[in-house]
């Protein structure tokens, strides 16, 4: 369920903070308060007990200060929601090649893949953000062009490029939200996956023993096993097919080649290309 949206505050006020733009607090109560430690307490929240836990009252509690002095770093939640999903985006140090240097592109969409996994794994509350407006920083940006420029050698037109990189992070995203959901249940309910399996399985037998259901009932045990990695499955078959695209490309030549024109800016309700 999606409990926040990010850009639902005031956009350019994030965009200032975002790109150290705007004027510092002229005085505050407590020496030492920044908004880098202010945005790092509040992923830490976010992380040790959800998106719903943070509150400009509980990161005042967690620095120590009174809650009026954050409005002087940041107007509210929603701003400092933008400048928390900025924060745990960024790739780090990186470094585009030199020109002419070519990349693998396989290993451009697994690196990215594996990338978001990681992401959504360290920080699960972001699968409960609703990230179809989202604010541009540095780390956004960075992220995408260090994506664009793994991929480049795709041969693809730029919308089938953005294209690659949401199918991916789409494909990741499902996979770590069935992952985020199984361990809420757990935690709600009290009820291991097993206990609750079993719980039904005398149901299942009879439903199943009745021949209304027979490719589920012809189904080998170990189909629904937790052991079968649906992430690699599903990663090896995602680069196969974009592989299958590059050859087809490669035979008849068409498309424009990536980097023809300049990037439009994004259009209002479309999804980040990149997150991680």
């Amino acid at each position: 369920m999606t409990v926040e949206t990010s850009g639902s505050g005031d956009v350019t006020r994030s965009l200032e903070l975002l790109w150290g733009t705007a004027g510092r607090p002229s005085r505050g109560p407590k020496p030492g308060l920044t908004l880098d430690r202010i945005v790092t307490a509040a992923v830490e929240i976010a992380d040790a007990e959800g998106l719903g836990a943070v509150s400009m009252r509980r990161i005042a509690t967690e620095l120590g200060t009174g809650t009026m002095s954050l409005y002087r770093y940041v107007p509210g939640k929603a701003e400092l929601l933008d400048l928390m999903l900025d924060r745990v985006t960024d790739p780090g140090p990186w470094e585009p090649p030199a020109p002419g240097e070519g990349g693998d592109w396989r290993e451009a969409v697994n690196v990215m893949a594996r990338g978001y996994l990681a992401l959504y794994r360290a920080h699960p509350w972001l699968l409960k953000v609703n990230q179809a407006r989202t604010v541009l920083g540095p780390s956004a940006l960075k992220s995408l062009e260090a994506a664009l420029t793994g991929l480049r050698g795709m041969g693809l037109t730029d919308a089938e490029l953005i294209s690659v990189i949401m199918a991916t992070q789409s494909f990741v995203s499902g996979v770590a939200r069935v992952e985020a959901q199984a361990v809420e249940a757990a935690e709600a309910t009290g009820q291991s996956h097993d206990e609750f399996w079993e719980r039904q399985q005398p149901f299942l037998e009879r439903a199943l023993a009745g021949g209304e259901y027979p490719l589920i009932a012809s189904l080998q045990a170990d189909a629904f096993s937790d052991e079968f990695d649906h992430f690699e499955f599903g990663l090896a078959r995602l680069l196969d097919g974009f592989a299958a695209l590059v050859r087809e490309r490669e035979r008849t030549g068409d498309g424009d080649p990536p980097g023809a024109g300049p990037a439009p800016a994004p259009e209002a309700g479309s999804r980040k290309p990149a997150d991680g």
